[in-house]
């Protein structure tokens, strides 16, 4: 956690900061310029975490394709 907050592997960048740049319509590949560091599957992560949490689901039921 970060400050309380999830993020991705053992990077210093909160899933909410990802999921609030897709929001605003920044891309894929425009974030993974910006932070090459992230690899496809996290931004994945990140949005199934998003759906978990909306969903009120369980993480453990979540699968992020090639992970």
């Amino acid at each position: 956690m970060f400050g309380g907050k999830p993020i991705i592997r053992n990077m210093r960048i909160s899933v909410e900061l990802i999921l609030g740049l897709l929001a605003q319509g920044v891309s894929e590949d425009a974030l993974r310029e910006d932070y090459p560091e992230l690899e496809p599957e996290d931004i994945r992560a990140c949005l199934a975490y998003a759906y978990t949490v909306i969903a009120h689901d369980s993480l453990a039921a979540v699968e992020v394709a090639g992970a």
